[in-house]
């Protein structure tokens, strides 16, 4: 198993940004995304603009979230280890085992840093598939995908449960919380507003969660 996800992480830590979907009408988006959350009103900030198409919406967002985290996550990269991490986890109470549906099709565990690299790989893959993510305005997108990224923002969520039960005190030490509950506070009205990760998936932080979103 080793041999098979032999990931590089000098490679992949801090990964490149992903381009907005969706090209000028993305960006336009994108602007609403960064003026809005300047404001200070996460809620007003999440809404559908009037008039947009919930897709180009979703999935401005989705490649936003990813960014975000991704360099969040790259930040950790020392602490976050084979040897610290030896499996994904969120808690002793919560583990998961990593699947794709296609390269890997029988969940199997991995360390912390593995998962998070497979992860990160197999969302980069649906953003950068054009029949997914559609990269001009007016493009079709797909039937599954508001189904493609329920399954994404669902992976993310975990890698942001793993980052606050094993890492949080990693984050304090750099100085990141206050940007880490920011992003992670951003990411659940988005999810909640769009009803896009099941409410058993977010038990590991549901008490941060309550607290974020009150």
């Amino acid at each position: 198993m080793a041999s098979l996800f032999a990931l590089g992480r000098d490679a992949k830590t801090f990964r490149p940004k992903k381009t907005i979907p969706v090209g000028s009408k993305g960006l336009t988006l994108k602007r609403h995304i960064d003026a809005t959350l300047g404001s200070g009103n996460m809620r007003e900030a999440v809404k559908l603009p009037k008039g947009e198409d919930l897709n180009e919406w979703l999935a401005v967002n989705t490649v936003d979230f990813y960014n975000a985290l991704g360099i969040l996550y790259g930040t950790l990269e020392e602490n976050c280890t084979t040897t610290s991490c030896p499996i994904m986890s969120a808690s002793p109470k919560y583990e998961y085992l990593w699947a794709d549906g296609a390269k890997v099709k029988k969940p199997v565990r991995l360390s912390a840093p593995e998962y998070i690299n497979c992860l990160f790989d197999w969302i980069e893959m649906q953003m950068d598939n054009p029949k997914v993510f559609p990269q001009h305005y007016g493009l079709p997108f797909p039937d599954n995908f508001q189904e493609v990224v329920r399954t994404i923002f669902k992976r993310l969520f975990r890698v942001y449960a793993h980052m606050y039960h094993s890492h949080f005190k990693h984050v304090c030490s750099l100085g990141e919380e206050a940007h880490l509950n920011t992003c992670f506070r951003h990411f659940m009205h988005f999810t909640r507003a769009f009803d896009l990760i099941e409410p058993r998936e977010l038990s590991p932080l549901l008490e941060l969660i309550d607290q974020m979103l009150l």
